[in-house]
């Protein structure tokens, strides 16, 4: 039987078809029929605001949050970064150094009026009394204070060494039970030139810990009390975790989140911190009170290695154990 016969006519009838229709699309359009292509074109346009505004369009607007599964760690750090507050500038008259003892990871803080030469000096070390003294001399400022923000227990004070070295006169809270040239208490202030540090009473850490605010500059001083991430021990010096924790909530954490934070130590190598990234990301301070004295009650923290020489010491205010080179 010849099959070819029978198939072979309709698909020469569909070739010829195919190949009309191929023709007929690939002639050129004619005048009248590119305007009424121009003319739906212009009118799709003119719609279209309209047609983006259509319920029926919102209503099946995509989730874009879920339909990328974004994760949410990356949402997270980019809403962070959006409302992190401005840091406020220091004024040009205000000096600023950051200083550091690598033996007890203390931070000290050279601070100076430019104008006026007067300088003040926050939780000095004795092993850097003598560094501490050639930078006043070498930025040709005067020392007027060496201020402490409490009674240190790991390393023993610079200021009884800078008092002989530069005239300097020492500060210490009145509740520290520390012998100073001045003792000041909540609402003091302490003047160098034309700038001022405020003095907030925030014990805890000890009962004798000062905060020293620097309103202008946008910053605080904050010793043991604050630390970058932390907070110091509460388990000796008539230390208290609640008071610590009721003093940082109601007097640091109530400035304004831009402030930066100063601690007088770190031990990873961090500069300074703020009080919009504690008040969020502190372990201890972001817990509730009983939460975090339950912390502080059980770190079970090895007494300070220096503890037995630098009390004695800074109960005198470092004069009795200064080297006799």
């Amino acid at each position: 039987m010849d099959t070819g016969s029978v198939v072979s006519e309709p698909i020469s009838a569909h070739h010829r078809a195919f190949a009309k229709q191929k023709s007929a699309s690939m002639r050129e359009p004619s005048p009248i029929e590119m305007r009424v292509v121009s003319v739906s074109l212009l009118s799709a346009f003119v719609r279209l605001p309209s047609l983006i505004r259509s319920p029926a369009l919102v209503s099946r607007t995509v989730n874009i949050k879920s339909f990328c599964a974004v994760s949410p760690r990356l949402l997270h750090s980019q809403s962070a970064a959006m409302s992190l507050p401005e840091r406020k500038p220091f004024t040009p008259d205000f000096f600023f150094r950051q200083l550091f003892d690598g033996e007890s990871s203390t931070y000290s803080y050279l601070l100076a009026d430019v104008g006026t030469g007067e300088a003040v000096i926050i939780d000095p070390v004795l092993e850097q009394a003598k560094r501490d003294a050639q930078l006043v001399k070498d930025l040709g400022f005067k020392l007027k204070y060496a201020i402490n923000t409490h009674m240190h227990a790991d390393h023993i004070t610079g200021s009884g060494w800078l008092k002989q070295l530069t005239g300097c006169q020492s500060i210490i809270a009145g509740a520290s039970g520390a012998k100073a040239d001045r003792h000041i208490k909540e609402g003091d202030r302490i003047e160098f030139g034309r700038h001022s540090i405020d003095a907030l009473a925030t014990p805890g850490h000890t009962n004798g810990c000062m905060s020293y605010v620097i309103q202008e500059q946008g910053c605080i001083f904050t010793g043991d009390t604050v630390l970058i991430r932390g907070c110091g021990r509460t388990d000796f010096q008539e230390g208290s975790p609640k008071s610590l924790y009721e003093n940082v909530h109601s007097k640091i954490f109530s400035l304004p989140e831009n402030y930066r934070i100063y601690p007088a130590h770190d031990y990873k190598g961090q500069l300074e911190s703020s009080v919009w990234e504690e008040k969020r990301y502190n372990p201890r301070l972001t817990k509730t009170l009983e939460e975090f004295i339950q912390i502080m009650d059980n770190l079970n923290l090895p007494y300070p290695k220096k503890i037995d020489a630098s009390l004695p010491a800074n109960r005198e205010c470092g004069v009795y154990d200064i080297p006799k080179e």
